[in-house]
């Protein structure tokens, strides 16, 4: 529903972003794929006769720019081109120039639930979900104010582009849009608004831009009304599928690995015979007048932590004047740099603070907030907020800011850019402002924004007349800000001067035989180290360190400690600040970030091949020589405590832990035992800078630890930083990996009720005695794909396809690599008054595939899906490198993952149906559900 995070299309750069409901974030519900027309006679299909187009349709060549080249088909449709073959992947990525902005009354919801139905199929292509599956495409369709956008992503693969071109060009012009898919699915959507209806951050945002846009549909959430949703009329839905769904309004984006003569010839054979339909697209003018007030709303629900956020009118996303936008949000709310941080956070008066501006097509706006933890005043921390926005006249803006923020979004650009597949799907923003090349446009306006235009943007933009955080207030002099004006994207690129492509990457086959091949193995001491070097775009690497630290003794009852210093060995440390460590990564054009997992703490870098061992380099020295300062580990209590405190009320979060508490044997502060929201508060209140110094100091070190990169680098400089800075580093207290066994808790169903939550989430869990490398493992491997992974699963058939009932339905199994303890989980969300039907068509589907078991078909497509998937994630560096890096701690190579791949294109439907006979026993499941339910 929501935008892609890439700065090609907006900012979205670390500490900018409101948490929680990141609108960057892309909805997990898969390929929501494209909208169309049916043949004429389909039962219950749209019926548009037209006349095809040419035979001999001419793709012409456009434009150019750094790599990337626009062709035009004579029925309208742009086609972007961006070959890169450092990855073995190829993304497609169709655009729609119609978003939530071109809905009119009675209408919102429309583009988003379009995008929904498309995926129900076309004549061509009737079961286009289960096709994704069985192909091993990941892929995804979001939409937002001012576009929709299908896109899949998938291992270089001649048949899989022919199939998703063929497809695309087909759902673009002869999709379903019938009244038996609108019923099912108009449900699912109304499940997945109900899920957003359990965000206290994404319904303030949405209040809040309703308060703030008078006309302008950028004030409706994309999602609809709840009404609209229900009520939606299939003839009116099919007449605003006919408007928008074209040729002419549509963009077809080919990134990564493919060969350009292929696609070409495979655009005009399928899209080329598409008409341009000979009616002209609607004109749309809306705009709301100058704001001549204060506004403020107030939310008010059970449940999270008290949220600020204050919002003012901006200029379109291709207006010059946008860069200054995107400077000003990270010059206020970067982290730990931004103003915000500094004045709410660093002072007590916050958990946490952000900013975010959008690139829109119409005027749009600049948002600022506050999440606030437990005990702190709302009233301070509103004063604060607005004080700190509205007081840059007093405190202009320095050039110290400016270039900060300056270097951090060009990082960002550059790494997006530098990625295919963030290319392929970030250039939907651009498109949608009315031209692609605006990615480059921005980069170079932002390059040479300067400190003045910047403070006279702040000085008109954010004044209290402009500002949207709560009631209207008149006032007696109002001071208006410039008046909102559309902006000639045409008269902006005149005089826009690319820059050179980037050079061509090294086209490598990411095979199992191929990457050990490739990878150089040796041990430093107790460091094991896998490296694998290779050209790519950008000179970019993805790097993974870890360490295996403490035992069970060292780590009973740190478990909040240990997740505490993980957080904190960033932001300070060998004699640097929390803000010079930043700026230092900057600088090196660098991502770090450090997490903590039971006995395992985690460094993972994405970097560049010039900067890798300087990188590398200084997370060593970090890691040796954290800081540990007081008034960091005060902001990251308040933050874990506000963490907490939204997950006390929230179902799916309720029903985890109640589920994983359920007959654990272990005692309070065992690393194996989930502790209560209780006893999480009490140990996070109780962490002191003492307590992390003396954990680090007992039982951090390399002694035991696996580091792995992949991408563009110089091995021997990698090896000998490692073997200068951590070869020789152990720890007093070694490592003794904490054994666990398998316990089988009682069979139960649990009922948890959580008031005012419009959605409810179910688990189920059972513990099975098997390790990944048992004979029987790809069997069940297997059976659990047909079961429940994917959009060809049975569970998602049944319970989202079939009844509508869920948004979000499936199983996995976690697998144990080195004891028979891995455990099968089932979990879904569904509004509450659906309880009964969805637990009844869970259980159903169970005993069906355990009565059953299953088709040929089902057994092919599962198996075709898993190898494809696996096949996808060896072609992802960052994915390979944390592979890579775990095999070292198992004694395991690649060629383990080649057999275990040969165990499953073996797997038979017997097998299958046998393994998951033995070990998935409906009568020893431990099912949980959580939700607003009436009382018994």
């Amino acid at each position: 529903m929501k935008p892609s995070a890439s700065p090609l299309g907006r900012s979205a750069l670390p500490g900018t972003d409101p948490p929680a409901w990141r609108p960057g974030r892309w909805r997990r519900h898969g390929v929501s794929v494209l909208a169309g027309l049916a043949v004429l006679g389909w039962p219950g299909s749209v019926c548009w006769a037209a006349e095809p187009a040419p035979a001999a349709a001419v793709l012409q060549a456009v434009h150019s720019v750094e790599g990337i080249t626009e062709y035009r088909l004579p029925n309208g449709l742009q086609v972007l081109l961006a070959p890169d073959d450092s990855k073995p992947t190829t993304t497609v990525n169709l655009t729609v120039r119609v978003g939530s902005r071109h809905e009119s009354y009675g209408e919102t919801g429309m583009a988003h639930l379009l995008e929904h139905l498309i995926f129900k199929g076309s004549p061509r292509h009737p079961t286009a979900w289960a096709e994704f599956t069985r192909r091993g495409l990941r892929s995804n369709g979001t939409t937002w104010f001012d576009r929709t956008n299908y896109f899949a992503s998938f291992a270089a693969n001649d048949e899989n582009l022919a199939w998703l071109v063929d497809w695309l060009a087909d759902s673009l012009v002869n999709s379903f849009i019938a009244r038996k898919d609108l019923d099912t699915e108009m449900t699912v959507v109304r499940n997945e608004m109900e899920r957003g209806e359990n965000n206290p951050g994404g319904i303030l945002f949405q209040r809040v831009l309703s308060t703030m846009y008078e006309w302008h549909n950028y004030g409706k959430s994309t999602i609809g009304a709840r009404s609209d949703v229900e009520g939606v009329d299939i003839a009116r839905l099919q007449a605003f599928y006919r408007t928008w769904y074209r040729p002419d309004n549509a963009t077809l984006i080919v990134s990564g690995r493919f060969d350009a003569a292929r696609v070409r010839a495979l655009v005009v054979e399928h899209f080329g015979r598409l008409p341009r339909p000979a009616q002209p697209l609607p004109r749309l003018y809306t705009l709301d007048a100058v704001q001549d007030g204060e506004r403020e709303v107030t939310v008010r629900r059970v449940g999270g932590a008290p949220q600020w956020m204050a919002t003012y009118h901006s200029v379109p996303g291709a207006h010059p004047e946008h860069a200054a936008a995107e400077m000003l949000a990270l010059v206020m709310g970067d982290t730990p740099a931004g103003r915000l941080h500094k004045r709410l956070t660093e002072r007590g008066l916050a958990a946490s603070t952000w900013a975010w501006t959008p690139a829109l097509h119409d005027p749009g706006f600049v948002a600022f907030g506050a999440e606030l933890a437990p005990g702190q005043d709302p009233l301070a921390a509103r004063r604060a907020l607005v004080e700190s926005l509205e007081g840059l006249q007093a405190e202009p803006i320095t050039q110290q800011e400016l270039d900060r923020a300056r270097t951090r979004w060009l990082k960002a650009w550059e790494q997006a850019f530098n990625d295919p597949e963030q290319l392929g799907v970030g250039l939907s923003e651009s498109v949608a402002l009315g031209d692609w090349r605006l990615a480059f446009l921005a980069r170079d306006r932002v390059r040479a924004l300067d400190l003045a235009t910047l403070q006279r943007f702040a000085r008109e933009r954010l004044i209290p007349s402009n500002r949207t955080l709560g009631v209207f207030l008149p006032t007696e002099q109002p001071v208006r800000a410039p008046a909102p004006a559309a902006v000639d994207v045409a008269r902006q690129m005149t005089g826009f001067q690319p820059r050179a492509a980037a050079a061509a990457a090294e086209a490598f086959e990411a095979t199992p035989e191929r990457i050990d091949a490739r990878t150089r193995r040796e041990r430093l001491g107790g460091l094991q180290v896998a490296l694998l070097s290779k050209r790519t775009r950008g000179e970019a690497v993805a790097a993974t360190l870890r360490l295996r630290v403490g035992d069970l003794a060292s780590l009973q009852g740190q478990q909040q400690v240990a997740g505490m210093l993980a957080a904190m060995l960033d932001k300070g440390g060998a004699g640097l600040s929390r803000q010079q460590v930043q700026d230092r990564l900057d600088a090196l054009r660098t991502e770090l970030s450090v997490y903590y997992r039971r006995g395992v703490l985690v460094v993972d870098l994405r970097s560049r091949r010039e900067h890798l061992p300087a990188a590398v380099e200084l997370a060593a020295q970090l890691l040796r020589q954290p800081a540990f300062e007081a008034e960091v580990l005060e902001e990251m209590r308040r933050q874990v405590l506000a963490g907490i405190e939204q997950s006390r009320k929230d179902p799916a979060a309720m029903v985890a832990q109640a589920i994983a508490r359920h007959g654990n044997p272990h005692q309070a502060g065992d690393p194996r035992q989930v502790p209560t929201f209780e006893e999480q508060e009490a140990e996070a209140r109780a962490v002191s800078v003492e307590a992390l110094r003396r954990l680090h100091a007992r039982i951090v070190g390399a002694a035991e630890a696996e580091f792995s990169a992949v991408g563009d680098f110089d091995e021997s400089a990698v090896v000998a930083v490692l073997r200068r800075t951590l070869s020789d580093w152990s720890a007093p207290v070694p490592h003794r990996r904490i054994a666990d066994p398998l316990w089988q808790p009682s069979p139960a169903r649990l009922v948890i009720r959580t008031p005012d939550r419009q959605n409810a989430a179910l688990m189920a869990r059972l513990p099975i005695a098997l390790m990944d490398s048992d004979p029987e493992a790809a069997a069940l491997m297997v059976a659990n794909a047909i079961l429940g992974e994917g959009g060809n699963s049975r569970l998602w058939v049944r319970l989202r396809e079939k009844g509508g009932l869920s948004y979000d339905v499936g199983s996995r199994i976690r697998w144990n690599p080195r004891e028979p303890h891995s455990v099968w989980q089932a979990s879904a969300i569904f509004a509450p008054a659906n309880l009964a039907q969805a637990e009844s068509a869970f259980r159903e589907e169970l005993d069906r595939a355990l009565r059953e078991g299953f088709t040929e078909e089902e057994l092919g497509d599962a198996k075709a899906a898993l190898l494809k998937f696996s096949q996808l994630s060896r072609a992802q560096d960052e994915d390979l490198a944390a592979g890579l890096a775990t095999d070292l701690s198992l004694g395991r190579t690649l060629q383990w993952s080649a057999q275990l791949e040969e165990r499953i294109g073996r797997v038979t439907r017997e097998q299958a149906h046998a393994a998951l006979r033995r070990h998935l026993r409906p009568d020893a499941l431990v099912m949980a559900v959580g939700g607003d339910f009436p009382p018994p």
